[in-house]
């Protein structure tokens, strides 16, 4: 039994899929399948049920399925162990990100980051924010980038990067943009472009909406905020935004703060643990190239 079958067997496990697996531990999907075919063969079992088309474990394969995690943890905090007094951390920093998110200190984050400890593998991958703090929750991600509503999701680490309300943003001659105050309903009136479901922004404004008892006429969704802004600019929709990201659009949408949404929208860093001292490392270039602070991660 070799530490890299029980990798392959935990990457199919929670992708429930040999493709994403394969992508995942960057090797073939045939080698994938050689692998665990021989590690079913050594332990005198079947891992997964193959006949449907999710991958599924067995009896015998959920009953692997922690220790092999366990084992791959203990093969890790070896490599750590060592590298900690020998002042070289390895290891791998999974980091996740919301979808459509572009926020350059992150990135510099990463080069410095990789620039200080090249025995560290780096894995960056985007998704809703929802999902992003699950995956932080259950151990895949080590941190994310995520947006939220008010709060960050309970029991979770977070530093908190931009903290804003929302607003709407049009262009020159529309009938909003000649109004001094606008209200969730005002913006109601009109086709709107919103980001999707599972983003911070759009939680803020949905609950808003359901608090009010408006029903928003939501024509179209795209993840990225020049997405929306370039289909506010071309009158497809009024824009929901974040007041920052409004603000950047200046040169062709008049942005209109939402007078009765309070409710802040987050960005924010946000992590489980820090015994990975891969982890702890990078929080402290993260909060160096957010705030400029040279300290290690707090709340």
């Amino acid at each position: 039994m070799e530490l890299r079958q029980l990798e392959y067997f935990v990457a199919v496990a929670e992708e429930r899929n040999f493709t994403r697996a394969a992508e995942r531990v960057r090797i073939s999907q045939s080698g994938v399948s050689a692998q665990i075919r021989q590690l079913e063969r050594e332990l005198g079992a079947e891992l997964f049920d193959r006949s449907a088309r999710t991958v599924t474990l067995t009896v015998a394969g959920k009953a692997a399925l922690e220790p092999a995690r366990a084992a791959l943890a203990a093969a890790r905090a070896v490599g750590q162990a060592v590298g900690e007094v020998t002042d070289l951390i390895r290891g791998r920093v999974t980091v996740g990100m919301v979808s459509g998110c572009t926020v350059t200190p992150l990135f510099d984050a990463l080069a410095m980051f990789r620039g200080a400890h090249p025995g560290v593998e780096l894995s960056l991958l985007e998704d809703r924010s929802d999902r992003l703090a699950e995956a932080v929750r259950a151990g895949t991600l080590d941190l994310a980038l995520i947006g939220a509503a008010a709060a960050v999701p309970e029991g979770l680490d977070a530093l908190t990067l931009i903290d804003e309300r929302l607003c709407v943003a049009v262009p020159a001659g529309h009938p909003l943009a000649r109004r001094r105050r606008v209200t969730l309903r005002d913006a109601c009136s009109h086709p709107l472009v919103c980001m999707p479901p599972g983003t911070g922004l759009r939680a803020v404004f949905d609950d808003a909406c359901a608090a009010q008892g408006v029903r928003p006429p939501i024509a179209l969704e795209a993840s990225a905020p020049d997405a929306i802004a370039d289909l506010a600019a071309r009158g497809l929709g009024v824009a929901v935004l974040s007041d920052s990201m409004a603000r950047h659009y200046g040169d062709r949408l008049t942005a209109l703060p939402l007078d009765d949404i309070t409710t802040p929208a987050l960005l924010a860093l946000v992590w489980r643990s820090t015994h990975n001292p891969a982890v702890r490392e990078l929080l402290r270039h993260c909060r160096r190239a957010f705030t400029g602070g040279a300290d290690g991660p707090r709340a």
